[in-house]
């Protein structure tokens, strides 16, 4: 309703083109587009998932429509992706996927990156995942967010040499670590196996084009964990 008002001040007071709908959520936004341009006869220009210049971007009725519907809106993320994906740096991370050479600095220059696509809750609205209310997408980005923070806490205790070659990582050098992230031991061995576990996992989805070209495609094994309630793969 407060949506509706400030649109239908604005447009008695300067008679506005366009509508600008911001801090968009295909599961609480939708009522509100529909409203603001029932009862100013104006359309919806811009969105954003904020306030600010660079949040803001073009309206398409179709992907407010399939975001409503539970149907999330890949078109949209894959623009972003496109828009923060560097192709260079792309093939050289491919190249080491292959080789089972990708680092923990790989894994920190990826979270960057994807951060640069939006919030973890945002990134999961935009994925059709059937049946996913809002309130479970919102638990299980919470709980994700959470340990990236943890994780990058863990890859930051570590010195550049180990951040590039993590089998020089010993016994001493992993009680170093845990005491730079206030972590205990055993943690600090369970992340260190869960990456190498996604490392061989990465190399195998790199030569599943190969694999369906011969006909004998096989999916890698996921690391044990992946994907319940929310855990990331280390």
């Amino acid at each position: 309703q407060e949506a509706v008002n400030v649109a239908e001040n604005f447009n008695a007071q300067l008679e506005i083109t366009g509508l600008v709908l911001t801090k968009l959520d295909g599961d609480s936004r939708g009522g509100a587009a529909l409203s603001v341009v029932y009862c100013t006869q104006k359309p919806i220009k811009l969105t954003g998932m904020g306030e600010k210049l660079d949040a803001l971007q073009d309206f398409y009725p179709d992907r407010m429509a399939t975001r409503i519907l539970g149907m999330g809106d890949i078109v949209s993320l894959v623009e972003k992706a496109q828009e923060n994906f560097d192709a260079k740096q792309a093939q050289e991370l491919e190249k080491k996927m292959r080789k089972a050479e990708f680092s923990f600095n790989d894994f920190l220059n990826m979270q960057k990156t994807m951060k640069n696509l939006g919030s973890m809750d945002q990134i999961l609205g935009m994925l059709p995942i059937p049946g996913l209310k809002k309130d479970d997408r919102q638990l299980i980005a919470n709980e994700g967010e959470k340990q990236l923070k943890k994780i990058e806490a863990f890859i930051q205790s570590m010195t550049p040499e180990e951040r590039d070659n993590p089998a020089i990582i010993n016994t001493s050098r992993k009680k170093r670590i845990a005491k730079g992230c206030g972590m205990e031991l055993a943690q600090i061995n369970q992340y260190i196996s869960q990456f190498e576990q996604m490392r061989k996992m990465m190399k195998g989805f790199t030569k599943i084009s190969d694999k369906m070209k011969s006909g004998k495609m096989k999916m890698p094994k996921m690391p044990k964990g992946f994907g319940k309630h929310g855990k990331l793969p280390f």
